[in-house]
């Protein structure tokens, strides 16, 4: 099974840690630290709902992990405090005992990460009543409470959040209601890998297209820097959840790839 979407995720999330201001480090706590084979992102100051910015990618993957190594990765996270956060298991990951050694450390299996792929098809454009466009930093503060209300980073996360648009590989757009914000969702790309996340909506703003025609504008903005692959992911299908996130994806051509598996500490 290729690593190609564990490599652009991992790269993309590296890069949220490099050129950060100093007094934003201090701040929220932010550290990023490769441990054994994965990158672990810690970020200290934040609730403990904030696990997009609390997690382990490239477990296993590269070289095979040790029950030291396992257990540095999660005392790391116990040192710095944060009350929870999720290591990912790629289905590839070594030795295939990680898994059992995560829980003998007190860890529990949680909703997976169902993880899609496309390739460099067109896309049709989804109609909507809302304005899109390419933000700067200056739209920063917009972009940030959207992202923070969304995935529950916090109100301390503000102000890393909106440095998005100026980290170098990432791309941001965002949905207009006339001049009020009303959805958003990044791109980064390397080479002719693309990666998309972060799309979210504001509660007033849904139901009329923004995050479908947001990761549609991303997949043609990405196909026209010649990328010929792109990923993305969404919560794994569950009985009683509408998947709105899952059948957006979908409908912008890409296809289910695998499922990575997410082990957290047990909510409190």
């Amino acid at each position: 099974m290729s690593t190609a979407i564990i490599d652009i995720e991992r790269t993309a999330l590296e890069a949220l840690h490099e050129n950060i201001p100093e007094e934003i480090c201090a701040s929220l706590g932010i550290s990023g630290k490769t441990i054994g084979a994965g990158f672990a992102s810690i970020v200290s100051a934040l609730p403990s709902s904030a696990i997009v910015l609390n997690r382990t990618i490239g477990v296993g993957l590269g070289k095979p992990e040790s029950k030291e190594t396992i257990a540095e990765l999660v005392e790391a996270y116990e040192v710095a405090g944060v009350e929870r956060y999720f290591i990912h298991i790629h289905p590839d990951a070594e030795p295939t005992e990680i898994g059992e050694w995560l829980i003998e450390k007190g860890l529990e299996k949680t909703r997976s990460w169902q993880k899609f792929c496309r390739g460099h098809e067109a896309v049709a454009p989804i109609s909507t009543d809302l304005s899109i466009c390419k933000i700067n930093a200056n739209a920063g503060k917009d972009l940030a409470g959207i992202l923070c209300d969304a995935f529950d980073l916090g109100d301390e996360a503000r102000p890393w959040i909106a440095l998005l648009p100026n980290v170098p590989g990432w791309h941001v757009f965002m949905t207009y209601d006339g001049d009020t914000a009303a959805g958003t969702g990044a791109v980064f790309i390397d080479g002719e890998t693309a990666w998309m996340d972060f799309g979210a909506t504001s509660p007033q703003f849904r139901r009329r297209g923004s995050q479908s025609s947001l990761l549609c504008h991303r997949v043609q903005f990405a196909l026209d820097r010649g990328c010929t692959r792109m990923f993305t992911c969404t919560g794994e299908a569950a009985p009683g959840d509408p998947q709105h996130s899952y059948s957006n994806i979908q409908k912008a051509g890409f296809v289910e790839d695998y499922v990575r598996l997410n082990y957290a500490p047990p909510k409190r």
